[in-house]
């Protein structure tokens, strides 16, 4: 006979857990979704972002500023070389005007020439202040230059600096990124096709696709279901746990 004591004891059998209903794989899948787009936005709001755009445009700034130096100086040289050709020509001018003054005999004639002389005088001396001026402007933007292009380095520099500490943070989102979307395939691929392609759906419409109910209120919308509509929504989730919202179309926990 039997001892009652061997025949009494627990089920060497574990108990099983409970496999995971179709409303809280949906949760689960909408906890991925909304984690991922949090990543993207802030990926695209990134504070190294704003820095690298800072720094290019410093960069962008410092590079114009270059250029007008180089483009006036070199405006300043042409400038000074014309003056010079000026310069040379009246004084060509002044050498044969007093050539001719040391052939003439008329007093008029004589008059006449010491007129041309004193003009090219005056139109000297004002292509000397010119070039004078020009050359003066030359070597201050000369100096500007040379201390412009000592900032070049640190600014790009800088720039690499920025680039680099946004591809770091970009790169440690996308691997995120990554295993979500790895989670995201397991999750979706555990719910039956019409739920799945429901859920893209209204994904696709509304960005958040499923929502609980929370008394009377859809937490998507945050709209209020009357009495009978929460009777209802909880009728049709009786079985699978979820419904559609009669306010925006989400998948409603109930």
């Amino acid at each position: 006979m039997t001892d009652a004591a061997e025949t009494s004891g627990p089920s060497d059998t574990p108990t099983g857990t409970a496999p995971p209903s179709p409303a809280s794989r949906l949760l689960d899948l909408q906890r991925i979704d909304t984690e991922a787009d949090q990543l993207r936005v802030r990926r695209e709001r990134l504070a190294e972002r704003d820095e690298l755009a800072a720094r290019t445009e410093q960069l962008a700034t410092w590079e114009q500023r270059r250029t007008e130096l180089t483009t006036r100086i070199a405006e300043l040289g042409a400038e000074i070389e014309s003056a010079e050709e000026t310069g040379a020509a009246l004084t060509a001018d002044r050498t044969r005007f007093e050539a001719q003054m040391k052939t003439v005999i008329a007093p008029r004639e004589a008059e006449a020439l010491m007129h041309e002389i004193e003009t090219v005088d005056a139109k000297r001396d004002e292509v000397d202040d010119r070039e004078l001026a020009a050359l003066e402007q030359q070597a201050e933007l000369d100096d500007a230059l040379v201390a412009h292009l000592e900032e070049e380095a640190a600014l790009r520099a800088a720039l690499v600096q920025a680039d680099e500490a946004l591809a770091a943070v970009a790169a440690d989102i996308d691997a995120q990124l990554r295993e979500l979307d790895a989670r995201r395939a397991a999750a979706i691929g555990e719910l039956d096709d019409p739920t799945a392609t429901r859920y893209e759906s209204v994904r696709g419409n509304l960005g958040v696709a499923v929502a609980e109910l929370n008394g009377h209120r859809c937490e998507g919308c945050h709209l209020d279901l009357s009495a009978a509509e929460v009777d209802t929504a909880k009728d049709e989730a009786a079985t699978s746990g979820y419904t559609d919202c009669p306010q925006c179309g989400r998948l409603l926990i109930v």
